[in-house]
């Protein structure tokens, strides 16, 4: 039986990120439920880098990441527009109020008919994002699962774990790739977060998976290449376009789901389309494709990283939301220096622990 002195259970962003940081310190292997990494949310994101996604506790996690994104190639110029109808404008202005660290420039109408062409009547207020970019996330996911790969990490794929033993100081995990033992077991499952913790005879947080749906469309006339993410200031919709003039578009939904293989509803496709045809006078030709992810959060929609309460043999590195991707740098760096107990560098771990669920 293997013996490591980590197990990090799930292979997308999360665990890649955090096996690639902690490799060089420690012997690590690398579980994955599926038979390819990130399967579930890694691969079905929408694929942007927003500091004012998520609110102004998740930007410095953004923010700090953005330097090594940009340093590997791994995004391209977009900026974003924050879109308000009547209703809308109370957000941006408090927007304005609470982004400070990010740069959000006022738009009236005229600009936001030069940067979204056929926008109709009644949203005439905007606030662009010019640091907003597309993310190359298959790009990222490979670079982190190359470098743990090099650096000694052993990723086991088709291997869900299905139970966890503590014993004299040692996991025992059985999985359906076969036995390992670590030491300490780090939980990156996702949606299936809590679920982990249970079989571990550790205390759940509530981590909670919710559906977000996107579809691919076809329309007229094509979506301007240098089209910025549009954002509806009371996030009922956001849609950026594709190549060969395509469009994505989302409603915006998080519903709330159990851990699974989910895939998109009729409804809330038809609602993305409706809602974008309320911003825009474009014809919908096709529906192209469509699909949905899973979104975890825990009760305060914060993530969580750092030993559960009391342990020093479980780890939370889980209930990123929809921020894993555009923050997984920095917040693998704050995570590897939790878990290896070095000095604190960088962004402030205080409102992420797990110790805050005690």
């Amino acid at each position: 039986m293997s013996r490591f002195e980590i197990a990090i259970v799930g292979a997308g962003i999360a665990g890649a990120s955090l096996a690639a940081e902690i490799a060089p310190h420690l012997s690590v292997l690398l579980i994955e439920a599926e038979d390819r990494p990130g399967y579930h949310s890694t691969g079905r994101s929408a694929a942007f880098w927003a500091e004012s996604y998520g609110g102004p506790l998740i930007q410095p996690l953004t923010t700090a990441s953005g330097a090594f994104l940009a340093e590997h190639g791994v995004l391209r110029p977009r900026g974003a527009l924050h879109l308000a109808d009547a209703e809308g404008e109370a957000v941006l202005d408090r927007m304005e109020k609470e982004e400070g660290e990010v740069l959000l420039e006022p738009l009236d109408r005229q600009a936001i008919e030069r940067m979204l062409p056929g926008v109709r009547p009644g949203w005439d207020r905007a606030l662009f994002e010019p640091s907003c970019a597309d993310i190359d996330v298959a790009a990222l996911h490979a670079f982190y699962l190359k470098t743990a790969r090099q650096a000694g990490v052993e990723i086991v794929t088709g291997a869900r774990l299905t139970g966890a033993k503590r014993r004299n100081g040692t996991w025992s995990l059985e999985t359906n790739a076969g036995r390992f033992q670590c030491a300490i077991l780090a939980d990156a499952a996702g949606a299936w977060a809590d679920e982990v913790a249970r079989m571990a005879g550790v205390t759940p947080i509530g981590i909670e998976p919710h559906r977000r749906t996107i579809a691919q469309l076809r329309i007229d006339p094509p979506a301007p290449p240098d089209l910025p993410l549009v954002i509806d200031a009371r996030e009922r919709f956001y849609f950026k376009p594709e190549a060969g003039g395509r469009l994505w578009v989302s409603p915006h939904d998080e519903t709330p789901c159990e851990p699974c293989d989910c895939a998109p509803e009729e409804l809330d496709v038809a609602m993305a389309i409706d809602r974008l045809q309320q911003v825009v006078d474009w014809r919908v030709e096709a529906v192209e494709h469509r699909w949905a992810g899973l979104r975890s959060f825990a009760p305060d929609r914060l993530p969580v990283y750092g030993f559960a309460p009391g342990r020093d043999d479980f780890f939370w590195c889980a209930g990123q939301g929809g921020f894993g991707i555009q923050t997984a740098p920095a917040a693998a760096k704050m995570a590897a220096a939790l878990l290896l107990g070095r000095p604190r560098a960088g962004v402030d771990p205080s409102p992420y622990l797990a110790s805050r669920f005690a």
